[in-house]
């Protein structure tokens, strides 16, 4: 019988344990950097020669990290549910990033995967390839797997040992990933190979269609999460602000254009407790000195601080449907890249 490793140890007692105090046992046990605003879900564990956490990066509920090399969640970097990450080498998730439900990744040679990008669910990569003896002539491959920044590879997505994935790249469901794919290009497929070029699927967005699709976006919101999801009476202010009530809260929430607002954007009438929330694609809009008031600003990419319940539903709802991540504002602007997921306007 195998005798019990402390390392196994460890492994099932973050798994039990609750989330604030998985954090302070690997900190304690494997001098894990992790920073305060990470967050580790119920029934998941992590046991790695190294692990950083940046800042709001986060490993999901139910999902198992096992290496025997170094793990780097950059921020905002998520890991959901179901994942399974097991293997000799290491693993890297970049910036804003995205590891969707039940992947599995085979790290047995280090996995990269790079800034603004997206492994769909139910994905697998492998970074070892054999089962049948090596002795007999069958082959095996022991290699790396890298993928680039701004990538995106959809649900079922297979990657073979050693392949290289671009930046802006867009792999298709259910394609089987046996070669490099190279930047800037759709490829599905099995084998997978590129089949035309990203510029190809996207529009490009001047500032009324910006406009547009901001409008558009803060309709579904109110229609679908507002009024079907919570049940509230949403009455709409023009095609630029909706206003309901909440949990005794009346809310405003007003689209700014890109050409900036006609009028002022203000709080919602009434007496008792009132929340103004502000999208804005506008590079010139600012809120007066002094306005209480939440800002999702889509030109710098930043949210502000807010502890309020419907803000943070809203920024869910643009990361999860419409691809819009947004990120509290750096404490020095030099500090921290800014990200920029709706380009500025321009005449």
């Amino acid at each position: 019988m195998r005798a019990v490793r402390w390392a196994d140890v460890l492994f099932g007692v973050v798994f039990v344990a609750p989330p604030f105090l998985k954090k302070l046992l690997l900190r304690a046990f494997l001098g894990a950097r992790i920073a305060p605003t990470a967050h580790i879900g119920w029934l998941s564990s992590v046991l790695v020669r190294s692990l950083v956490m940046d800042e709001h990066s986060s490993i999901a509920a139910l999902t198992l990290v096992r290496c025997d090399g170094d793990v780097r969640l950059g921020r905002y970097a998520e890991m959901s549910s179901f994942v399974l990450c097991y293997g000799a080498g290491g693993f890297a998730l970049g910036d804003h990033s995205y590891v969707g439900p039940q992947c599995l990744i085979n790290a047995d040679e280090d996995v990269r995967i790079g800034r603004h990008s997206a492994l769909g669910p139910r994905s697998m990569v492998f970074t070892h390839g054999s089962f049948l003896p090596v002795t007999e002539g069958y082959p095996v491959r022991l290699a790396a797997v890298t993928i680039g920044d701004r990538a995106w590879l959809a649900a079922g997505v297979f990657l073979h040992p050693g392949v290289h994935v671009g930046d802006d790249v867009i792999v298709n469901s259910c394609a089987v990933v046996a070669g490099d794919v190279p930047s800037g290009m759709v490829a599905e497929g099995a084998p997978a190979r590129p089949v035309f070029p990203v510029e190809r699927v996207k529009r490009r967005m001047t500032p009324a269609r910006v406009d547009e699709t901001m409008r558009r976006v803060l309709a579904r919101f109110a229609e679908s999460v507002l009024e079907r999801a919570r049940g509230l009476r949403v009455t709409a202010e023009g095609r630029d602000a909706v206003r309901f009530t909440d949990g005794g809260c009346a809310y405003r929430i007003v689209y700014v254009p890109a050409t900036g607002p006609a009028t002022e954007p203000s709080p919602p009438p009434g007496d008792g407790r009132r929340r103004l929330i502000v999208l804005s694609s506008s590079a010139e809009w600012r809120p007066a000195d002094g306005a209480e008031v939440d800002v999702l600003d889509l030109v710098t990419g930043h949210a502000g601080v807010s502890d309020d319940p419907m803000t943070r539903e809203l920024v869910e709802f643009l990361r999860r449907y419409y691809g819009i991540r947004l990120a509290h504002p750096p404490a020095s602007a030099a500090a921290v890249e800014v990200t920029r997921p709706v380009p500025s306007p321009t005449k």
